[in-house]
């Protein structure tokens, strides 16, 4: 299987190159856990990362990719930027302890990824989350809305009915960024429909939120 094409903006990763398809969500949420202890380690924090997305989407490898998804460090952050320093001042201030990432998908048809990031505190969370979310925003055109009905308090969500050509997403999308706690999470999903799609995101969302301790 090739690995997806990815670009990666400001810490998050986000889907570019992808086929039209169809990714017609399934009955039910993504998998979800009880809440756990605020994570210690990146090791722990996988624990908590939702292990199957709602679309039936298979799991990608994380060697599959290039950098490698999983574990993040603010060093493997900062090297997605083009001034790796000033991005690991930023991450620093943000107080960024570690991250993990997830793709599922199959070839180059639709894919859904998320990435969870942990940081010293709440304040750290939400600045990071806002901030990207607005940064992501202006790459990709669109209205972005803040606290939409569709997701929890804390999350913001983008919509391309179109995908966005221009920045090389050629598919319909739908991104959310969400802050709860230390935590900031980061779902994509492209291919199929923008309703699909946003039904994906939402499912994610939730059930990768319940995963998560509150503070």
């Amino acid at each position: 299987m090739s690995p997806p094409a990815v670009v990666r903006r400001g810490g998050l990763v986000l889907l570019l190159a992808l086929l039209p398809g169809c990714a017609t969500p399934a009955d039910g949420g993504a998998s979800a856990a009880p809440a756990a202890a605020t994570p210690g380690t990146p090791q722990e924090l996988e624990e908590l990362v939702v292990p199957a997305v709602p679309s039936g989407l298979p799991r990608v490898p994380d060697g599959a990719l290039s950098p490698p998804a999983g574990e993040k460090s603010v060093e493997d952050v900062a090297g997605y930027a083009e001034d790796a320093d000033r991005e690991r001042e930023v991450l620093h201030d943000y107080g960024y302890r570690f991250g993990w990432e997830r793709y599922w998908g199959s070839g180059s048809g639709p894919l859904t990824t998320v990435f969870t990031h942990q940081f010293q505190t709440p304040e750290g969370a939400a600045a990071f989350t806002r901030d990207v979310a607005e940064h992501d925003g202006d790459v990709y055109g669109g209205l972005l809305r803040e606290e939409p009905p569709v997701l929890p308090a804390g999350c913001r969500l983008l919509q391309l009915a179109e995908g966005a050509p221009a920045a090389g997403v050629t598919s319909p999308a739908a991104f959310a960024w969400c802050a709860r706690g230390v935590f900031s999470i980061a779902v994509t999903a492209v291919g199929g429909s923008v309703d699909s799609v946003t039904e994906e995101v939402r499912a994610v969302v939730a059930a990768q939120l319940d995963r998560l301790p509150s503070s």
